[in-house]
């Protein structure tokens, strides 16, 4: 939700109405973070035979019987309301913010009632739902998206989707038992998953490193007084990005995690490579006024 706002600062500034968008951008990430909680319930409802044959989704709510499937119908309904709700003070950004959450809620719905069952196109689906979120938070702080955005937004969910279907295969010990688990898995295999968790992580990382290179510019540190020899700084994110993405293949392939999501949540060193890209990222967003100066 805040990566659109947040690049969209990084080149332009947003200027006198900083808090504004701000805040704009906050409301617009509660309403997704609600309207997607609640299709997620009702995702978990239709899911809970198969869940409950997962080592790890069996200790959901509604799968562990915590929850009654009664009271998660009535809690997905009270969290749509207030998805909705959250667009209220929007005013004007609201009919576009509303828009796309209401596709992002028919996307989790049309996924979770039939074309998670597709292959290939479950992972599109679920991906084209992050992109949506991108969209949003770019329509409530009034930015366009770049193309370098979108293609990496939905590089990156791809690799997401597919390293959590290969991870699956693996902590779950065979084909067989994930395919008890998602019947997607059936239409898979070991190879094809290996093949486009690759091809996906290796388009995000060449779709990210021409957004660095497009943006040289901006980020251009002259390290000579003649000014022939520079560096462009924002490059060095490149290097805990591919480190966060190669280890992450490297944990799904040997079956240490199940979902990318969880490994994030877990790993020590991706969790540092992930804290250096954000680091030096918001660095050189700071000192960019002064870069640019230097540059010129």
């Amino acid at each position: 939700m805040f990566i659109g706002p947040f690049y969209a600062f990084a080149q332009n500034g947003f200027g006198e109405d900083a808090v504004q968008v701000i805040l704009r951008t906050i409301l617009a990430a509660v309403s997704f973070s609600l309207a997607s909680s609640g299709c997620y319930v009702f995702n978990d409802l239709m899911d809970v035979e198969s869940d409950r044959a997962h080592p790890r989704k069996r200790r959901r709510p509604i799968a562990s019987g915590a929850v009654s499937e009664r009271q998660g119908k009535v809690f997905a309904v009270l969290l749509l309301i207030g998805a909705a709700l959250a667009l209220v003070p929007l005013l004007g950004s609201a009919r576009w913010v509303g828009l796309l959450v209401g596709l992002h809620v028919l996307n989790v719905l049309f996924y979770s009632v039939r074309l998670k069952h597709i292959v290939i196109l479950d992972v599109m689906v679920l991906s084209i739902g992050f992109v949506l979120r991108m969209l949003g938070g770019c329509a409530a702080a009034d930015v366009a998206p770049s193309t370098w955005l979108l293609n990496s937004t939905l590089f990156l969910s791809m690799f997401l989707a597919f390293g959590k279907r290969l991870g699956e295969r693996r902590s779950m010990g065979s084909p067989e038992a994930a395919v008890a688990a998602r019947t997607v898995q059936g239409f898979y295999s070991d190879q094809l998953l290996r093949m486009v968790v690759v091809v996906t992580a290796v388009a995000t990382l060449l779709t990210y490193a021409g957004y660095t290179q497009t943006r040289e510019a901006n980020f251009i540190f002259v390290l000579s007084d003649a000014g022939g020899f520079s560096l462009n700084l924002l490059w060095l994110t490149i290097l805990p990005a591919m480190y966060a993405l190669l280890r992450s293949i490297t944990l799904l392939e040997r079956g240490d995690y199940d979902d990318p999501t969880e490994l994030a949540m877990r790993d020590i060193p991706f969790q540092i490579a992930a804290g250096v890209f954000a680091l030096i990222t918001v660095l050189l967003v700071l000192v960019r006024p002064m870069l640019e100066s230097s540059g010129g």
